[in-house]
Parts: structure tokens; C-alpha cells; sequence
């Protein structure tokens, strides 16, 4: 490690034994550091050995005692140079070692093997070029893999092997398979196809992304056809509807159209009427039009009676179709659990035909329309809390809540009337209100019993019919909901007002006026009789 000046078989100069043992000795070896420097001695740096050249190209050595060695292209015949020793220091420790790098050892940086003088610049030759056999004839390529040979012998050298070491009466190993020139022609083709498919898929992928995308022109050839876009699809599925469907020649050129139509975000799912061949922006444009998308709508207040035979007939299925499946298979359907189970209901979906605009086609069977439309008023009655607020606003259930809101919906003739209509509602149930005592008295659940609109209805007639749902017969909320209503009624049922309303009427049959009292009602009705008998 410190070279043989240090440790090299000489202890320190007080007398003390390192690290508190025996002498120390080191075999004097040979030593291998810092390159070949451990050889011979040190290159007299700082002494004057420097090789130079005189006038004629000899190389000579000052600082030596006048002392020249005649250079002949090599040195002389021992390989080696003279050098002065170092005088030892009789104050240095270390002095009476030999050189720092390997003492007496042969250096053979004075052999032409190591470093050989370099000829003077004006006798240096340059080397021939290596000659070229013009008979040599390049190698061939002897691998088994290539050739399709193998060694036979080794393969029998190898079986035998195997078979000693498996000990007698063993069954010998198969012997090795061997390889063809088909072996290579299979892992070229392999390789090849592989690369082929992504360099074409690559190209494919370029070209639908940031390459020029294919377009028709103009607004189309005539032919209509009809395409259903689905729920949540954004700009590259309805590109990918439009191309299957023939309208638009590219999915990346209807989606550049859409994005640089200001409206374009505004696209939704339905069906659509279009027609073939147009341009991605004479699509996009017709596409934002009302008149070209043909969603089945449900408008609020529908009941499921009307629902059922705007599905059929968009169907093309006979009529009654829709409305003998959810009877039979309401429970499949997706209801909610509070929606289940409940006595004398004239219709267990009603009020889950959620009014809102529907991608409904012929070919398409009811019971998936159903479902769209179930799960669609369960997720928007989950969004607004029923089952959370129900108890609240003093009711059961949310199916309760979403009586009142359908009650909300069939007598309100606008939306301001919702909330007020909604206060009527939870204002007559309570048992000792002094105006109605318990009972609702809605005419809008007489008529449902009776698949009606009637607005002339005799009070006597009312008080007569004995129905779950006659509001004018039995005390509390009908069996279920008499309708579909849609959110700002249900939004009514859930923040009623409280001014005190027990009444309501409509004079011009599109607003309502309140009041609170009984005289103050039939005063209004007096008046509303009176300017019928005028007209």
C-alpha cells in the first residue's frame, strides 16, 4: 500500500513494534503498482536524464558524466540504461529502502517491449500497408444455425455424457434438434411482419390524429338515414357513429368541425335524421338543429299511460306492448328499494318514466327503454336527496315525496305555482287544520283513477267514489304518485313555502292565485263562474 519505503521490512526508528505485535516482515516480491513504475529504477526527473537529438539524428543523454549512448534505431544489447542512484538520507527513516516502486527489480521499461526510443524524425520509415492475397477468399459463415449442420460428433459425445449420468438402464436423452435454413427464413418473416403492423398501424394512427382528415363536401347526397348517438359520448364516438353510419367520411374531421363550431360542445345524444356524404361541418350544423334530432320526449306531468303509447308507436310495436311488460316485469326494471312494495297502486312505475328526451328507435325492445328511463329518475331522485329529506319536511318516505311533487306537478299551471302548491299540499295533511281537516280534495287524483282531464267535476259525485287514490274520499296522500314530475316540481316539494296557502285557483287557466281561507277561495270562484256565464 506505502510501497516498499515504508513498511518494506524496516520498523520505525524508536524501537517500538507496530501495532503492539511481533516485528514486522514483508517478502521482498516483486510488486505490481501504479503501472510498470514498480521496475528498476525511477526516471530521473529533476536529474538531467532527458534524452535529446543532436544535428545528426543521434539521440544522447545529458547530466551523466558526459556519458552518450549511440542510438541505432534500438537501444543496446542488455535493453537498459544507466541511472544514478539516489544518495540515502542518514536523517530519512526511509532512506536505507530501496526505490519507493520495487527496489532492485528488473525494469522493463529498458526492453523493446515497453518503450522503445523513437526513431530520429528523418529516419523514420512509414509502414507498408498489409498485403492482400488476391486468392483470399472471405469466410463463410460455419455456424450450426446457418448451415443447418450440427456435430455429430458432439452430439454423441453429448448423449453419452447424458447417459452416464443418468445411470444404466435409463432412457438417453433426445438428441439435439437440428436447425435449418427455414429457422432463419421463419425468424425474418416473424420479425418482419411484426414490424410491418406497427409501422402500418403507426401510419394509421398519424394519419387519423394529425394528418389531413378525409371530407366530404357539401351538406350531403339526399339520402336520409338515422343514427343514435349514445349517452355521454364525446366528439370522437359520435365521429366513429357518423362514419359507420356513412355521414361524415372521418371521425377526426367531424371532431375538428366541432371544435371550431362555437356551439359544438353543446351536442348531445339522441337520434338525429341526417343524411349521407355531407361535410363534417355541414353535420355539425344540422346536428344542433332541433328539427334533425328525433328523441322521444317525455314532458313533465305525462302519466305512464300516455309514456307507454308514445314507446310503441316509436317502436313500431302493437299497441299495449309496453304497457303488459311493465306491468309483468316491474320489479326487473331497476327500482329503487323504497319504491317497491307499496299497496293499491294503480301503476308501480309511475313516477319513474322520468320526463327528459330519450334515444329510442325501432328495432330497440321495451323493456331496455324502460330500464333507460328508471334508471335515469332513480339517479336524478338520488342527486336531489329524497330519501335524505323526506323525514324532514314530515313525511314517511321518499315515495311520500314524490307524491306530493306529482300532486305539485298536476294541479300547477306554471313553475312559480310549484312551491306554493307544495305548501297546499303539506298544509291539508295535517290532521286538525280548521280548513280541510285532513283531506286533500285535489281533483288530479280523481281524474287519474278515471284516465281523464276533466275540469267541470261535481263535488257530490267526488264525495262518492270510493278509491284509494280519490283524495275527496279518504283522508292523506293517494297510494303512489299520479304522474311523472319533473325537477322544479320535485325541487317545489322539497322548499315549500310558508305563507299559510290552503287554496288555489286559476282564473285564466295559466296562472294560479292563492288564499287562505274558505270565503276567500269561493269569492274567487264566484268570480270565475261569472265571467264563464259571460263568455
Amino acid at each position: 500500500m506505502y510501497g516498499d519505503g515504508g513498511w518494506g521490512g524496516q520498523q520505525p526508528h524508536d524501537g517500538s513494534q507496530p501495532y503492539g505485535g511481533q516485528p514486522q516482515h514483508y517478502s521482498q516480491q516483486p510488486q505490481q503498482q501504479y503501472g510498470d513504475w514498480s521496475q528498476g529504477q525511477q526516471p530521473g526527473y529533476g536529474h538531467g536524464q532527458y534524452p535529446y537529438y543532436d544535428e545528426q539524428g543521434q539521440q544522447q543523454y545529458a547530466g551523466h558524466a558526459q556519458q552518450q549512448y549511440q542510438q541505432q534505431g534500438a537501444w543496446d544489447a542488455t535493453g537498459a540504461h544507466g541511472q544514478v542512484p539516489y544518495a540515502p538520507d542518514p536523517g530519512d527513516p526511509y532512506g536505507q529502502q530501496p526505490g519507493a516502486y520495487g527496489g532492485e527489480q528488473p525494469d522493463l521499461y529498458g526492453t523493446d517491449d515497453a518503450y522503445p526510443p523513437p526513431e530520429p524524425p528523418g529516419r523514420r520509415r512509414p509502414e507498408p500497408d498489409p498485403e492482400l492475397d488476391p486468392d483470399a477468399v472471405p469466410e463463410e459463415e460455419t455456424h450450426p444455425f446457418f448451415t443447418g449442420a450440427d456435430d455429430d460428433d458432439d452430439d454423441e459425445h453429448e448423449l453419452a455424457d447424458r447417459s452416464t449420468k443418468r445411470g444404466k438402464g435409463k432412457k438417453p436423452a433426445k438428441g439435439k434438434k437440428r436447425r435449418t435454413g427455414c429457422a432463419c427464413m421463419v425468424v425474418v418473416l416473424v420479425f418482419g411482419g411484426g414490424l410491418g403492423g406497427v409501422g402500418y398501424y403507426g401510419y394509421k394512427f398519424y394519419q387519423n390524429r394529425f394528418g389531413t382528415a378525409p371530407d366530404y363536401a357539401g351538406s350531403g347526397n339526399g339520402e336520409q338515414i338515422t343514427v343514435v348517438i349514445p349517452k355521454g359520448a364525446g366528439g370522437w364516438t359520435i365521429g366513429d357513429k357518423l362514419k359507420e353510419a356513412g355521414v361524415v367520411e372521418s371521425a377526426a374531421a367531424f371532431v375538428s368541425a366541432m371544435q371550431a363550431n362555437p356551439d359544438g360542445k353543446s351536442l348531445q345524444d339522441g337520434v338525429y335524421t341526417l343524411e349521407k356524404h355531407m361535410s363534417a361541418a355541414s353535420a355539425v350544423q344540422m346536428m344542433l338543429s332541433p328539427k334533425s334530432r328525433s328523441n322521444l320526449i317525455i314532458a313533465e306531468g305525462l302519466r305512464n299511460t300516455a309514456v307507454y303509447n308514445l314507446i310503441d308507436t316509436r317502436l313500431g310495436v302493437a299497441a299495449g306492448t309496453t304497457a303488459g311488460i311493465a306491468k309483468k316485469d316491474y320489479k326487473q326494471l331497476g327500482l329503487p328499494a323504497w319504491a317497491l312494495n307499496h299497496p293499491n297502486l294503480k301503476d308501480p312505475l309511475e313516477g319513474f318514466l322520468y320526463p327528459s328526451s330519450y334515444a329510442v328507435t325501432k328495432g330497440q325492445k321495451p323493456e331496455d327503454v324502460l330500464k333507460g328511463m328508471v334508471s335515469q329518475a332513480s339517479a336524478k331522485y338520488q342527486e336531489l336527496g329524497l330519501a335524505d329529506k323526506a323525514r324532514a319536511l314530515g313525511l314517511d318516505s321518499p315515495w311520500q315525496l314524490l307524491t306530493v311533487a306529482s300532486l305539485a306537478q298536476a294541479e300547477g299551471t306554471s313553475h312559480d305555482d310549484f312551491r306554493k302548491m307544495a305548501e297546499v299540499v303539506y298544509n291539508r295533511l295535517q290532521p286538525a287544520n280548521p280548513q280541510t281537516y285532513g283531506r286533500l280534495e285535489f281533483d288530479s287524483t280523481y281524474n287519474y283513477v278515471k284516465n281523464q282531464s276533466k275540469i267541470d267535476l261535481s263535488v257530490t259525485e267526488l264525495r262518492k267514489y270510493d278509491n284509494p287514490y280519490n283524495t275527496y274520499f279518504v283522508k292523506g296522500l293517494p297510494p303512489g304518485p299520479i304522474d311523472n314530475p319533473g325537477e322544479e316540481a320535485i325541487q317545489g316539494a322539497l322548499n315549500p313555502t310558508h305563507d299559510g296557502w290552503y287554496y288555489f285557483i286559476s282564473m285564466d287557466g295559466k296562472t294560479s292565485q292563492f288564499t287562505k281561507t274558505l270565503a276567500e277561495h269561493e269569492k274567487l270562484v264566484n268570480e270565475w263562474n261569472a265571467s264563464r256565464n259571460k263568455g
